[in-house]
Protein backbone atom coordinates (compact mmCIF):
# COMPACT_ATOMS: atom_id res chain seq x y z
CA UNK A 1 0.00 0.00 0.00
CA UNK A 2 1.15 3.49 -0.72
CA UNK A 3 -0.30 5.46 2.17
CA UNK A 4 0.42 9.16 2.42
CA UNK A 5 -1.00 12.10 4.37
CA UNK A 6 0.23 15.54 3.46
CA UNK A 7 0.14 18.22 6.14
CA UNK A 8 1.19 21.04 3.86
CA UNK A 9 -2.15 21.11 2.08
CA UNK A 10 -3.95 22.02 5.30
CA UNK A 11 -3.36 25.69 4.58
CA UNK A 12 -0.06 27.51 4.98
CA UNK A 13 1.08 28.50 8.43
CA UNK A 14 1.93 32.17 8.17
CA UNK A 15 1.72 34.59 11.09
CA UNK A 16 0.50 34.29 14.70
CA UNK A 17 -2.29 36.84 14.06
CA UNK A 18 -4.23 34.39 11.92
CA UNK A 19 -2.60 31.03 12.44
CA UNK A 20 -5.03 30.20 15.24
CA UNK A 21 -7.88 30.37 12.74
CA UNK A 22 -6.44 27.57 10.62
CA UNK A 23 -8.58 24.47 10.21
CA UNK A 24 -7.19 21.46 12.05
CA UNK A 25 -8.85 18.92 9.78
CA UNK A 26 -6.43 17.13 7.50
CA UNK A 27 -7.03 16.41 3.88
CA UNK A 28 -7.88 12.88 2.88
CA UNK A 29 -5.05 10.56 1.99
CA UNK A 30 -3.73 10.93 -1.52
CA UNK A 31 -3.85 7.21 -2.04
CA UNK A 32 -6.40 6.09 -4.56
CA UNK A 33 -9.60 4.43 -3.42
CA UNK A 34 -8.42 1.25 -5.08
CA UNK A 35 -5.63 1.07 -2.51
CA UNK A 36 -8.09 1.08 0.36
CA UNK A 37 -9.45 -2.17 1.75
CA UNK A 38 -13.18 -2.46 1.24
CA UNK A 39 -14.96 -0.95 4.25
CA UNK A 40 -16.70 -4.01 5.71
CA UNK A 41 -13.87 -6.36 4.81
CA UNK A 42 -11.30 -4.04 6.37
CA UNK A 43 -13.35 -3.62 9.53
CA UNK A 44 -13.85 -7.37 9.85
CA UNK A 45 -10.17 -8.09 9.38
CA UNK A 46 -9.23 -5.31 11.77
CA UNK A 47 -11.48 -6.64 14.50
CA UNK A 48 -10.18 -10.15 14.06
CA UNK A 49 -6.67 -9.12 15.05
CA UNK A 50 -7.21 -5.98 17.16
CA UNK A 51 -8.87 -6.89 20.43
CA UNK A 52 -7.91 -3.99 22.67
CA UNK A 53 -8.26 -0.38 21.64
CA UNK A 54 -8.98 2.95 23.34
CA UNK A 55 -12.71 3.55 23.62
CA UNK A 56 -12.60 7.33 24.16
CA UNK A 57 -10.33 10.29 23.50
CA UNK A 58 -10.13 11.06 27.23
CA UNK A 59 -8.48 7.98 28.74
CA UNK A 60 -7.02 8.58 32.20
CA UNK A 61 -3.20 8.69 32.54
CA UNK A 62 -1.27 5.44 32.86
CA UNK A 63 -4.16 3.13 31.98
CA UNK A 64 -3.47 0.56 29.30
CA UNK A 65 -5.75 2.48 26.96
CA UNK A 66 -3.87 5.73 27.53
CA UNK A 67 -0.52 4.04 26.85
CA UNK A 68 -1.93 2.63 23.61
CA UNK A 69 -2.47 6.13 22.24
CA UNK A 70 0.89 7.62 23.21
CA UNK A 71 3.43 7.76 20.35
CA UNK A 72 5.16 4.35 20.20
CA UNK A 73 3.25 3.26 23.30
CA UNK A 74 5.00 5.92 25.35
CA UNK A 75 8.44 4.43 24.66
CA UNK A 76 8.67 2.95 28.14
CA UNK A 77 9.08 -0.45 29.74
CA UNK A 78 6.05 -2.64 29.10
CA UNK A 79 3.98 -4.43 31.69
CA UNK A 80 3.38 -8.19 31.63
CA UNK A 81 -0.18 -7.48 30.48
CA UNK A 82 1.04 -5.40 27.55
CA UNK A 83 3.55 -8.05 26.53
CA UNK A 84 0.90 -10.77 26.66
CA UNK A 85 -1.49 -8.70 24.53
CA UNK A 86 1.24 -7.94 22.00
CA UNK A 87 2.14 -11.62 21.66
CA UNK A 88 -1.49 -12.52 20.99
CA UNK A 89 -1.84 -9.63 18.55
CA UNK A 90 1.27 -10.62 16.60
CA UNK A 91 0.15 -14.24 16.49
CA UNK A 92 -3.26 -13.17 15.17
CA UNK A 93 -1.57 -11.06 12.49
CA UNK A 94 0.64 -13.98 11.49
CA UNK A 95 -2.53 -16.01 10.89
CA UNK A 96 -4.39 -13.28 9.01
CA UNK A 97 -1.70 -11.69 6.83
CA UNK A 98 0.93 -12.95 4.45
CA UNK A 99 3.62 -11.07 6.37
CA UNK A 100 4.02 -8.65 9.24
CA UNK A 101 5.03 -5.99 6.75
CA UNK A 102 1.68 -6.40 4.99
CA UNK A 103 -0.11 -6.26 8.35
CA UNK A 104 1.79 -3.09 9.23
CA UNK A 105 0.70 -1.44 5.99
CA UNK A 106 -2.89 -2.49 6.71
CA UNK A 107 -2.95 -0.90 10.16
CA UNK A 108 -1.23 2.25 8.91
CA UNK A 109 -3.92 2.56 6.24
CA UNK A 110 -6.60 2.20 8.88
CA UNK A 111 -4.82 4.87 10.93
CA UNK A 112 -5.08 7.35 8.06
CA UNK A 113 -8.78 6.52 7.73
CA UNK A 114 -9.38 7.23 11.42
CA UNK A 115 -7.53 10.55 11.13
CA UNK A 116 -9.80 11.51 8.26
CA UNK A 117 -12.78 10.70 10.48
CA UNK A 118 -11.37 12.76 13.35
CA UNK A 119 -10.79 9.75 15.62
CA UNK A 120 -7.28 10.70 16.64
CA UNK A 121 -6.77 8.33 19.57
CA UNK A 122 -7.94 5.32 17.59
CA UNK A 123 -5.69 6.45 14.74
CA UNK A 124 -2.72 6.71 17.11
CA UNK A 125 -3.32 3.16 18.33
CA UNK A 126 -3.44 1.85 14.75
CA UNK A 127 -0.16 3.58 13.90
CA UNK A 128 1.37 2.14 17.06
CA UNK A 129 0.27 -1.32 15.96
CA UNK A 130 1.76 -0.65 12.52
CA UNK A 131 5.05 0.26 14.23
CA UNK A 132 4.92 -2.84 16.44
CA UNK A 133 4.59 -4.98 13.33
CA UNK A 134 7.32 -3.19 11.37
CA UNK A 135 9.50 -0.48 12.90
CA UNK A 136 10.76 0.39 9.41
CA UNK A 137 7.33 1.49 8.24
CA UNK A 138 7.71 5.25 7.76
CA UNK A 139 3.93 5.68 7.69
CA UNK A 140 3.72 4.58 11.33
CA UNK A 141 5.93 7.49 12.42
CA UNK A 142 4.39 9.83 9.86
CA UNK A 143 0.87 9.08 11.04
CA UNK A 144 1.81 9.53 14.68
CA UNK A 145 3.38 12.84 13.75
CA UNK A 146 0.15 13.94 12.08
CA UNK A 147 -1.88 12.89 15.14
CA UNK A 148 0.44 14.88 17.41
CA UNK A 149 0.17 17.86 15.04
CA UNK A 150 -3.62 17.64 15.12
CA UNK A 151 -3.48 17.58 18.91
CA UNK A 152 -1.16 20.62 18.82
CA UNK A 153 1.67 18.66 20.42
CA UNK A 154 4.31 20.07 18.10
CA UNK A 155 7.48 18.75 19.81
CA UNK A 156 6.25 15.16 19.55
CA UNK A 157 5.00 15.79 16.01
CA UNK A 158 8.48 16.94 15.01
CA UNK A 159 10.09 14.00 16.77
CA UNK A 160 7.87 11.43 15.05
CA UNK A 161 8.21 13.02 11.62
CA UNK A 162 11.99 13.05 12.01
CA UNK A 163 11.93 9.35 12.82
CA UNK A 164 9.82 8.73 9.76
CA UNK A 165 12.28 10.67 7.65
CA UNK A 166 15.15 8.62 9.06
CA UNK A 167 13.45 5.57 7.54
CA UNK A 168 12.36 7.25 4.28
CA UNK A 169 15.07 9.86 3.79
CA UNK A 170 14.16 10.71 0.18
CA UNK A 171 10.43 11.26 0.78
CA UNK A 172 9.96 14.89 -0.24
CA UNK A 173 6.33 15.09 0.93
CA UNK A 174 7.36 13.95 4.40
CA UNK A 175 10.17 16.50 4.33
CA UNK A 176 7.73 19.29 3.56
CA UNK A 177 5.40 18.11 6.31
CA UNK A 178 8.25 18.18 8.81
CA UNK A 179 9.28 21.67 7.69
CA UNK A 180 5.66 22.81 8.04
CA UNK A 181 5.51 21.72 11.67
CA UNK A 182 8.92 23.19 12.44
CA UNK A 183 7.87 26.56 10.99
CA UNK A 184 4.75 26.55 13.15
CA UNK A 185 6.80 25.59 16.20
CA UNK A 186 9.18 28.45 15.46
CA UNK A 187 6.23 30.85 15.32
CA UNK A 188 5.08 29.60 18.72
CA UNK A 189 8.45 29.39 20.48
CA UNK A 190 10.81 31.58 18.40
CA UNK A 191 13.53 28.92 18.49
CA UNK A 192 15.74 29.70 15.49
CA UNK A 193 16.86 26.06 15.35
CA UNK A 194 13.43 25.14 14.01
CA UNK A 195 13.67 27.69 11.22
CA UNK A 196 17.21 26.69 10.29
CA UNK A 197 16.30 23.01 10.15
CA UNK A 198 13.14 23.71 8.17
CA UNK A 199 15.13 25.62 5.57
CA UNK A 200 17.71 22.83 5.31
CA UNK A 201 15.01 20.18 4.89
CA UNK A 202 13.22 22.19 2.21
CA UNK A 203 16.46 22.72 0.30
CA UNK A 204 17.12 18.99 0.46
CA UNK A 205 13.63 18.23 -0.82
CA UNK A 206 14.23 20.53 -3.79
CA UNK A 207 17.53 18.84 -4.55
CA UNK A 208 15.53 15.62 -4.91
CA UNK A 209 12.42 17.10 -6.52
CA UNK A 210 13.19 20.49 -8.15
CA UNK A 211 9.59 20.96 -9.29
CA UNK A 212 8.12 20.89 -5.76
CA UNK A 213 6.12 24.11 -5.74
CA UNK A 214 5.04 23.68 -2.12
CA UNK A 215 8.67 23.54 -1.00
CA UNK A 216 9.32 26.85 -2.77
CA UNK A 217 6.26 28.38 -1.10
CA UNK A 218 7.54 27.19 2.28
CA UNK A 219 11.01 28.57 1.59
CA UNK A 220 9.39 31.87 0.78
CA UNK A 221 7.74 31.81 4.20
CA UNK A 222 11.02 30.88 5.92
CA UNK A 223 12.71 33.89 4.36
CA UNK A 224 9.76 36.11 5.21
CA UNK A 225 10.20 35.12 8.86
CA UNK A 226 13.91 35.91 8.50
CA UNK A 227 12.94 39.36 7.12
CA UNK A 228 14.69 38.61 3.83
CA UNK A 229 11.82 39.83 1.69
CA UNK A 230 13.69 39.88 -1.61
CA UNK A 231 14.45 36.19 -1.31
CA UNK A 232 10.91 35.55 -0.08
CA UNK A 233 9.61 37.05 -3.31
CA UNK A 234 12.09 35.04 -5.36
CA UNK A 235 10.88 31.76 -3.90
CA UNK A 236 7.25 32.86 -4.09
CA UNK A 237 7.56 33.46 -7.82
CA UNK A 238 9.28 30.11 -8.30
CA UNK A 239 6.29 28.48 -6.63
CA UNK A 240 3.93 30.54 -8.80
CA UNK A 241 5.71 29.46 -11.97
CA UNK A 242 5.39 25.80 -11.05
CA UNK A 243 1.88 25.67 -9.59
CA UNK A 244 -0.40 28.65 -8.94
CA UNK A 245 -2.70 26.52 -6.78
CA UNK A 246 -0.20 26.31 -3.92
CA UNK A 247 -0.06 30.10 -3.44
CA UNK A 248 -1.65 31.48 -0.28
CA UNK A 249 -3.38 34.84 -0.52
CA UNK A 250 -3.09 35.57 3.20
CA UNK A 251 0.65 35.18 3.00
CA UNK A 252 0.78 37.14 -0.25
CA UNK A 253 -0.94 40.09 1.42
CA UNK A 254 1.54 40.01 4.30
CA UNK A 255 4.46 39.88 1.88
CA UNK A 256 3.10 42.82 -0.14
CA UNK A 257 2.90 44.87 3.05
CA UNK A 258 6.58 44.25 3.73
CA UNK A 259 7.86 44.66 0.18
CA UNK A 260 6.11 45.44 -3.17
CA UNK A 261 6.42 42.67 -5.74
CA UNK A 262 9.70 43.34 -7.57
CA UNK A 263 8.27 41.69 -10.69
CA UNK A 264 5.09 43.74 -10.54
CA UNK A 265 2.88 40.67 -10.95
CA UNK A 266 0.99 41.21 -7.70
CA UNK A 267 -0.28 44.60 -6.52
Amino acid sequence: MNVRMNLVQLGLVILPLWVTAQPKQLITSVRSNSDRPAGSAASSKEQSVSKREPTTDTATPETLESLNILPLFGERAKTAEQIDLEIHFLNDCDRNFASRSEASDFFAARGWDYITNGQLDTAAYRFNLAWLLNNKNSDAYWGLGVVCYQKENLPDAIRMLKRGLAVADTNTILMTDLATVQIKHYQNKADTTDLIEAEQILQKSLSISPDNAVAYQKLSLVNFLKADYDKAWEYFHQARTLDMSVLDLHYLNDLLVKRPDPKGVFK
